[in-house]
Protein backbone atom coordinates (compact mmCIF):
# COMPACT_ATOMS: atom_id res chain seq x y z
CA UNK A 1 0.00 0.00 0.00
CA UNK A 2 1.45 3.31 -1.09
CA UNK A 3 1.55 6.04 1.52
CA UNK A 4 2.88 9.58 1.36
CA UNK A 5 3.17 11.46 4.64
CA UNK A 6 4.04 15.16 4.66
CA UNK A 7 5.37 17.15 7.57
CA UNK A 8 7.05 20.44 8.32
CA UNK A 9 4.30 22.94 7.72
CA UNK A 10 3.46 25.69 10.15
CA UNK A 11 3.17 29.41 10.70
CA UNK A 12 6.04 31.61 9.56
CA UNK A 13 6.52 35.31 9.03
CA UNK A 14 7.02 36.75 5.57
CA UNK A 15 10.66 36.41 4.55
CA UNK A 16 11.11 33.30 6.64
CA UNK A 17 11.86 29.72 5.69
CA UNK A 18 10.39 26.27 6.14
CA UNK A 19 11.43 22.81 5.05
CA UNK A 20 8.75 20.31 4.16
CA UNK A 21 9.33 16.58 4.14
CA UNK A 22 7.42 13.76 2.51
CA UNK A 23 8.14 10.16 3.44
CA UNK A 24 7.01 7.54 0.96
CA UNK A 25 6.30 3.88 1.64
CA UNK A 26 4.99 0.97 -0.39
CA UNK A 27 6.97 1.94 -3.49
CA UNK A 28 10.47 1.59 -4.91
CA UNK A 29 11.29 5.17 -4.13
CA UNK A 30 14.54 5.47 -6.07
CA UNK A 31 12.75 4.63 -9.33
CA UNK A 32 10.06 7.28 -9.26
CA UNK A 33 9.61 10.97 -9.77
CA UNK A 34 8.14 12.99 -6.92
CA UNK A 35 6.33 16.28 -6.85
CA UNK A 36 5.11 18.98 -4.52
CA UNK A 37 1.82 20.75 -5.22
CA UNK A 38 -0.10 23.33 -3.28
CA UNK A 39 -3.66 24.51 -2.95
CA UNK A 40 -4.55 27.90 -1.56
CA UNK A 41 -8.04 28.67 -0.25
CA UNK A 42 -10.46 29.11 -3.13
CA UNK A 43 -7.87 28.20 -5.74
CA UNK A 44 -6.99 25.16 -7.80
CA UNK A 45 -4.17 22.87 -6.87
CA UNK A 46 -0.97 23.88 -8.65
CA UNK A 47 2.45 22.41 -9.25
CA UNK A 48 5.25 23.72 -7.05
CA UNK A 49 8.20 21.54 -8.03
CA UNK A 50 9.11 18.12 -9.33
CA UNK A 51 12.17 15.90 -9.13
CA UNK A 52 12.88 12.90 -11.32
CA UNK A 53 14.40 9.62 -10.22
CA UNK A 54 17.77 10.85 -11.48
CA UNK A 55 17.49 14.14 -9.60
CA UNK A 56 16.50 16.54 -12.37
CA UNK A 57 14.22 19.27 -11.13
CA UNK A 58 11.76 21.79 -12.42
CA UNK A 59 9.76 24.51 -10.72
CA UNK A 60 6.76 26.70 -11.23
CA UNK A 61 7.93 30.14 -12.30
CA UNK A 62 6.84 31.88 -9.11
CA UNK A 63 8.92 29.49 -6.98
CA UNK A 64 12.16 29.58 -8.97
CA UNK A 65 15.02 30.91 -6.91
CA UNK A 66 13.08 30.64 -3.65
CA UNK A 67 12.17 26.94 -3.37
CA UNK A 68 14.41 23.90 -3.71
CA UNK A 69 13.22 20.33 -4.12
CA UNK A 70 15.55 17.48 -3.20
CA UNK A 71 15.40 13.81 -2.37
CA UNK A 72 17.16 11.30 -0.14
CA UNK A 73 16.64 7.84 -1.58
CA UNK A 74 18.15 6.22 1.53
CA UNK A 75 15.28 7.70 3.56
CA UNK A 76 12.50 7.44 0.95
CA UNK A 77 12.04 11.16 1.48
CA UNK A 78 11.55 14.19 -0.72
CA UNK A 79 12.07 17.68 0.66
CA UNK A 80 10.93 21.15 -0.23
CA UNK A 81 13.09 23.94 1.13
CA UNK A 82 11.13 27.18 0.99
CA UNK A 83 12.92 30.49 1.50
CA UNK A 84 11.81 34.11 1.26
CA UNK A 85 8.26 33.07 1.93
CA UNK A 86 5.44 35.42 1.01
CA UNK A 87 1.85 35.62 2.27
CA UNK A 88 0.72 34.35 -1.14
CA UNK A 89 2.61 31.11 -0.46
CA UNK A 90 -0.01 30.29 2.16
CA UNK A 91 -1.55 26.98 1.14
CA UNK A 92 -1.81 23.30 1.89
CA UNK A 93 1.22 21.60 0.38
CA UNK A 94 0.83 18.09 -1.00
CA UNK A 95 3.30 15.41 -1.97
CA UNK A 96 2.55 13.46 -5.14
CA UNK A 97 3.81 10.54 -7.12
CA UNK A 98 2.68 8.14 -9.81
CA UNK A 99 3.29 4.42 -9.29
CA UNK A 100 2.07 1.60 -11.51
CA UNK A 101 -0.19 4.00 -13.40
CA UNK A 102 -1.84 5.24 -10.20
CA UNK A 103 -1.68 8.77 -8.84
CA UNK A 104 -0.96 9.08 -5.11
CA UNK A 105 -1.29 12.06 -2.80
CA UNK A 106 -0.46 12.73 0.79
CA UNK A 107 -2.91 14.40 3.13
CA UNK A 108 -1.04 17.68 2.95
CA UNK A 109 0.65 20.02 5.37
CA UNK A 110 -0.52 23.56 5.97
CA UNK A 111 1.85 26.46 5.46
CA UNK A 112 0.72 29.86 6.68
CA UNK A 113 2.80 32.94 5.97
CA UNK A 114 1.94 36.03 7.95
CA UNK A 115 2.85 39.65 7.24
Amino acid sequence: QVQLVESGGGLVQAGGSLRLSCVASGITFRLIAMGWYRQAPGKQRELVARITSSGSTDYADSMKGRFTISRDNSKNTVYLQMNSLKPEDTAVYYCNTKWLAMDYWGEGTLVTVSL
